[in-house]
């Protein structure tokens, strides 16, 4: 029962941490959420799949993509 109440309580304060991030961030939108701009999984540097952004440029090239 303890590791029940433990393991709640972990995963209750990841979720309202997520929540906090989402409520305090600009419009609601984490950021550098591709997956493929990361240097250890895009290691040929191809574009996003999404937004077409390369990994060398700032910001999406779509802000307005929701995935």
């Amino acid at each position: 029962m303890e590791l029940f109440l433990l393991t709640f309580f972990l995963i209750s304060l990841a979720f309202a941490g997520i929540a906090i991030k989402i409520i305090f961030k600009k419009n609601g939108q984490f950021s550098g959420t591709c997956a493929s701009q990361s240097p250890f999984l895009n290691k040929e540097k191809e574009p996003c799949g999404i937004c077409g952004k390369l990994p060398d440029q700032g910001e999406c090239k779509n802000p307005n993509t929701s995935v």
